[in-house]
Parts: structure tokens; sequence; C-alpha cells
């Protein structure tokens, strides 16, 4: 008998149990149970969905209806062209390349079941190249018997081999209504995953559910031993909706108590109020606000003024629009902290982000900003800036008004959290964007907080998150939502440039960029790689022959592949082409820092017409100036990451002009990805439609570090009733048992079904 925690290399085998750890990082009983199926096919339907991505790795069952001998153009040998009807709408292509090997196995009329990687040829064409396969044998009243000789060839034939007993391959498993078809890989293909979950199944010992009885039966949910069985093994419909139903409640209460235990442990922490004052920086700043504020932005305001003046921390996620007014909000729940005679501390990702908001901040300030200086006002105080490429005596500067109090608000990048950087009284941390930043930079910035006291804390963000995810990933956070933009902005039209079905139009792209500069306007080109300089590197100079820092890049798309344009060459293409007439300029990330803050300096005063950059632009740049944004390789970038972008044109008094260019298939999702990014600004319907298209495993990595394992089943968009009834729950529980002592059960699960990378970062953030 086996329980949850064996391990599956002793009840499986080694051979077994080694690619399972390999590909999905199973390790134990629970690991494997809890990789549930994908979907479920029944008598010739495909093992997967009607459209699969290209590269996708699927398994299907059917019938062949015809079969014809190709030669090959290019070699020796004939190709098999294969119809199955799965019994979906369209017959599922098939091509051997050893097609005279294959020909006298695979015949019309025989069923087979085949496993393949999906290649689409045309927009509205896929199909499954040289698959394993293995064909079943029929009786006559069409039932499958067992197999007595395996006739197949490739991964299958070998699995269906090493199952062959005394009475032969048993494949009446595919006889069952609802045939499991799992997350696999290549090397680990949906049977596979399915004789061992069979097999672990028969040796299962009774499992203690730690939901409590009359908990199931107000909810109707299942034992978690019968859930487990039937997700696996179901016989119906129902089954599998009633196992369904249960497991994901399970995940959901998971995060929950996580969640709840946090929120418990925060509540238990004392802070400082910082209530406001009538006659302190804050008030005079509102009073010389040359714009008036946006309801939303006061609504805000006063939230965060409550929070500040109660006796524990404030733990409050800002979001709102790109450029919703963010910014000012912060600074104003700054000054307040300010007025109570604490410091703030603002963390940026990037130190051209961060070297901008020191130059808004004290643009926005004034005089209110330059404490110890002439001219200084009456209640002014000091801002700095802390970078890790400062010269060493402006460094030592900041530093010391930091950890003497001279400086009220500070502001920097990463190193804010180093040893050297102390404050005088610590008492509210500011982090602009947060998805950019791990768990333990700011459990660093806020330990440097007086001993007894937590700094109020306030996570800024310009990435919509719909209600349900952040009920799930920040569900310890208040939230707060920005959805009005300041007067003053302009509308900002978006087109996608199809650059291989229309050329013409990248020219005219240039030529567009050219009528704004003539006009007195500037453009960014947006490119989605560095591009290779390493030869430059070796030499220890940049583009511009100055010394390099080796700054590390900036966050952006993975790793790109050799058809993406770089920005290094996209910048000498355009300086000595289309605009050569202009001035252009080259910002990324491994310029150094002086350099980059030297040309977005130039960019801002209007000494550069058009910058060709990388995603170093996307959060928080504002040049009210630039009106045309060219994003190049489009389809290399995320939703989200789009309307970043496209958010630093159309600050000003002028329109905003957004072109998409892409060579992606005009059929496919990375072109229907950009349609729909050109067809709205809506930043939250754009975050539900990002998230929708990710897979499960991407939704909880994109909130914050630690895997998804965790989230099989419950959908962090449609699961509202689910997910509030668990947050309902567990904050009921932990409020009366907190550290769930009285409930090993729901403590068990929560650790199990949240692994530990996951429950670590929820646990400080």
């Amino acid at each position: 008998m086996a329980t949850l925690s064996d391990r599956l290399d002793h009840l499986l085998g080694v051979k077994a149990a080694e690619p399972l750890a390999d590909a999905f990082d199973m390790h134990t009983v629970e690991d494997l149970l809890r990789h549930y199926p994908l979907r479920y096919a029944t008598q010739g339907q495909p093992l997967t969905q009607e459209e699969p991505e290209e590269g996708a790795h699927i398994t299907v069952i059917g019938r062949v209806t015809k079969t014809e001998l190709r030669p090959m153009k290019n070699r020796r040998g004939r190709l098999l062209k294969v119809v199955l009807d799965t019994g979906s709408v369209r017959p599922i292509e098939i091509t051997f390349f050893n097609g005279d090997k294959v020909s006298y196995l695979v015949r019309e009329g025989v069923r087979a079941m085949m496993s393949g990687t999906v290649h689409w040829w045309r927009p509205d064409r896929w199909n499954l190249s040289h698959p394993d396969y293995l064909i079943l044998p029929e009786k006559e009243d069409g039932s499958v018997e067992n197999l007595t000789s395996v006739r197949g060839g490739g991964a299958l034939r070998g699995l269906a081999q090493s199952a062959k007993g005394a009475g032969g391959v048993d494949v009446s498993f595919f006889e069952r209504e609802y045939i499991p078809v799992y997350p696999a890989t290549a090397k680990v293909q949906s049977w596979d995953l399915l004789a061992c979950v069979r097999q672990v199944l028969d040796q299962l010992d009774p499992i203690d559910d730690p939901l409590p009885t009359d908990l199931r039966a107000d909810r109707g949910l299942l034992k978690v031993s019968e859930a487990l069985r039937l997700i696996h093994l179901p016989e119906s419909k129902t089954d599998i909706e009633q196992a369904r139903e249960r497991l994901r409640f399970d995940e959901a209460l998971a995060l929950q108590l996580v969640l709840a235990e946090r929120r418990h442990e925060v509540e238990g922490r004392a802070a400082r109020p910082c209530p406001p004052r009538s006659d302190g920086i804050a008030a005079v700043f509102d009073t010389r606000l040359p714009f008036e504020l946006t309801e939303g932005q006061r609504q805000v305001i006063s939230e965060i003024s409550a929070d500040l003046s109660r006796t524990h921390p404030m733990h409050r996620l800002l979001q709102g629009e790109v450029g919703s007014g963010k910014t000012i909000v912060a600074l104003h729940a700054m000054l307040q902290v300010v007025d109570a005679g604490q410091q703030c501390a603002l963390l940026a990702p990037t130190e051209v982000l961060a070297a901008q908001h020191y130059r808004s901040l004290r643009a926005m300030l004034g005089d209110l900003g330059t404490a110890g200086e002439l001219g200084a006002a009456e209640q002014a105080t000091k801002v700095v800036l802390v970078t890790g490429s400062m010269s060493a005596g402006t460094k030592k500067a900041a530093l010391l008004d930091a950890v003497t109090g001279e400086a009220g608000i500070v502001i920097g990048t990463h190193a804010l959290i180093q040893d050297a950087v102390e404050f005088f009284d610590l008492g509210m941390v500011v982090v602009d964007e947060q998805h950019r930043f791990g768990v333990e930079q700011r459990d660093a910035l806020r330990a440097k907080a007086k001993a007894g006291s937590s700094p109020h804390l306030l996570v800024m963000t310009a990435t919509p998150i719909p209600r349900t995810i952040a009920m799930t990933t920040l569900g310890d956070l208040e939230t707060s939502t920005l959805t009005q933009l300041p007067r003053g902005r302009s509308p900002i039209i978006s087109k996608v440039v199809p650059r291989k079905q229309h050329p013409s139009w990248v020219d005219r792209a240039w030529e567009r960029i050219l009528e704004e500069v003539a006009a007195g306007r500037q453009a960014y080109v947006v490119c989605s790689r560095i591009g290779d300089d390493e030869d430059a590197a070796r030499a220890g100079k940049s583009r511009n022959g100055r010394s390099k820092s080796g700054d590390g890049g900036e966050p952006g798309p993975e790793k790109e592949g050799p058809t993406t344009q770089a920005a290094v060459d996209v910048f000498d293409t355009l300086r000595t082409g289309p605009l050569s007439g202009v001035r252009v300029g080259l910002l990324h990330g491994r310029l150094p820092s002086d350099e980059k803050d030297q040309v977005m300096r130039a960019f801002n005063d209007g000494d550069i017409d058009v910058l060709v950059c990388t995603t170093v632009v996307e959060v928080g740049v504002d040049v009210p100036n630039a009106t045309v944004m060219v994003i190049l390789d489009a389809d290399r970038f995320g939703v989200s990451q789009l309307h970043q972008l496209r958010g630093r044109i159309g600050r000003g008094q002028h329109a905003g002009l957004c072109l998409l260019v892409t060579d992606a298939n005009p059929g496919g999702t990375a072109m229907a990805r950009l349609n729909a990014v050109s067809a709205t600004t809506d930043g939250f319907e754009l975050a539900v439609l990002d998230l929708r298209q990710r897979r499960e495993g991407d939704v909880l990595g994109a909130a914050q570090s630690g895997t998804a394992r965790s989230l099989r089943l419950l959908s962090l968009l449609d699961d509202l009733e689910v997910i509030t009834a668990a947050q309902d729950l567990a904050r009921k529980v932990v409020a009366a048992d907190p550290g769930l002592a009285k409930h090993p059960g729901l403590a068990g699960m929560m650790h199990a079904a949240v692994d530990g990378e996951r429950i670590e970062y929820l646990a400080k953030s």
C-alpha cells in the first residue's frame, strides 16, 4: 500500500520515476496525483484541443480514412500522407517520412493512437509529422480487444511492449467513456502518466481528509481521496465536475490560509501614526498644485491618509492605468509622513526610472524639495537619489543625508537595500512596479526601520490586476485603483503593421516619425533585444566610445532569436538611412549609467528627436512631447508589456500613435494578440486577455516569485465565488486559531498545495 508522501522511485521504480522528476519535478505520490488531467477524450475524439499551438505535443485516437504514398522532393524514399478521423469537425493530417516502412501497418480502416508534434504549415491547416503510433485491434462489434502482438512505432510501441502481460496488452481502457489526457512532454507522454497514475491508485491507502466534515457538507464537497480518484478515472461527467469542485476549493483555501496568516501577523505589528497636518508640507503642496486632481485621486489620497494615521502599518496596493496619476498620490502620502518627522524611501526597479522619479519629484515640489539650499520654502524637505553607479563623493553625501534625517525622501534602486544605507527614522516604503522586485529586497528595506516599529508600505503598479488575481496573490494588501486619466492626457491610436504582407507600411512609419519631428515632436523606436556587442564590450567601449561599467541590462522579454531586430543595429540603420535627417539617440541597459542618464536627459530636453531603445523605457519615463512609438517585432512582447510601452506617448497635448510592427502569421495567436492590443487602451481588459492567454503556471509567476504548482484547476479569472468563499473561511479559521494548531489538516494542506517558495513570498510580501 502507499501514502501521499511515499516516494515515486520506491513505488514505481527508478526507470519510471526519473522522467517524471526531470520533466515535472514529481517526487512523491501526491506530486503525481495532483498532476491533474488537462482534459478528457471520449471515444473517437481527439485527446487535445481543436486548435493546438505550434510545437505542442498531442495525442489523438481515431480511424484512418485515407493514405497516400508520395515521392520526396529532395531525397530518396516516399512520404506517407494519412488522414485520421477523430470525430471532430476537421480530420487530422499526418505525415510519416518513412512511408514505405509504415504503410503496411497504417492502412485505411484501422483504428490507431498517434502522438506527435503539431506543425502549422498554413494559417488554417496543421498536421502531425512522423508521430509515434499504435494500431488498436478491434473485435467484430467494434470494441477494442487486447493486443497479442504490438503493432506500432516509436515510444507508444515501446510502452505497449513493456506493458504486455500473459494475456497481451490490455487496451480496453480506451472503451471508457472519459479518457484522461495529461499535460505532457515529448519524453513523458500522456500515456506514460496514465500508466503511473493507475499503478499508484491501485496501491493508495485511504487519505485523512483535511477539511472538516461539516464544511464538506455545507459546500457539498467530496472527500479528498474520492476526488483524487475520480479526477483521474471518472466514469461520468458528473464525476469530473464534482472532483474538480473539491480540488479547486482546496487550491483556493490553501492560498487564502497563507494570506490570512500573513494578514493576522501584520495586524499585530506596530507603526508610528502619521496623521495629516493643516500647516505642514503636504498642505502647502496641495495649495500649489497647478492642476485639479481627479475625483479618483482625491479618494485614494483620503484612503491612504486614513491608513497612515493608524497605529498599525499600512499595507496598500495602488494600481492604475498608465498615466493615471499614481506618482502625485504617492508623493502626497510621502509628504504626510515627512510632516510626522519620519522619512520615506522610494524604490524603483531601474536607475533610469529612479533618476526620472528624482527629477519629477523635485520639479513637482519646487522650493518645497530644496531644504538646505538658498531659497528653500519654510516647510521644505530634502530629496536625494542613491544609485549604485553614483560617484563616491555624491553617494557619500546622499547617504549622510539619509542617516542624519536631513533627507525626507530618499529615492533609489537596489542600492537602498545595501547594508551601508541607513535611515534616521524610516516611516514609509513606496515600491514602484512591485513585480520587478524580489521578496528579499523589499523585506531588507523594511528592516531598516527603527526597532519595534514597521514602516508603512505602499506598492504601486501600472499593470492592472483583476480583482480575483489581487485576492489570490496580494490578498493581504488593501487595494486602491485609479481609473480616471488626468486632464490633458491625449488619446493613443494603435495600429498593427504586418511587415511581410505590407513592407511599404514600415517605410511609411519612418515617414510618419519625420512628420512628427518636423512638427516639433519626438518619437520612440522600441526593440526587443539590445544586440550582439561583444566586440565593443571586450574593448571596454560603449557605442559612443565611452568606457562601459558592465550594467546588467534591463528587464524585458526572454532571449530572442536571430530574426529579431537589435537596438544597436536599428540605431545604425535609421541614423544613416530613413531618419538620417534628424537626431537619433540610443538607450539600452548595457550603457554606462551616466550615459543612460545623459541620453534620457537629452531626450527629455528635446535634444534627441528619435530614441531607439529597449524596454528600459517601459515604466515611468515621462516625456510629454513624445507622440509616436514604433515597436519592432511587437509579437515578442506580452500584452501588458505592450500596453506599458505605449503609455510612454500621448502624455501631453498631442495625440499619440503606436505602430506595432510584426512578422507574425496573419492567422496565428500572436497576430490576434496584437490586434487585441490595438483595439483597446483599457488596461484591465488587456490584463484579463493577457492572463487568459497564459498557461496556468505563468499566472502566479507573473504575480511574483515561486512556482504555480498549486493552481491546477483554480481559475484566477473565473472562480470569484470559490476564491471569496475560501477567503472568508480562511480569515475566520485564522482569527480563531492563529498558526492552525487546532487544524493540523488544514495546515498540512496549506503546505502541501502551496510550494515552499510561494509560501516564502506570501509570508514576506
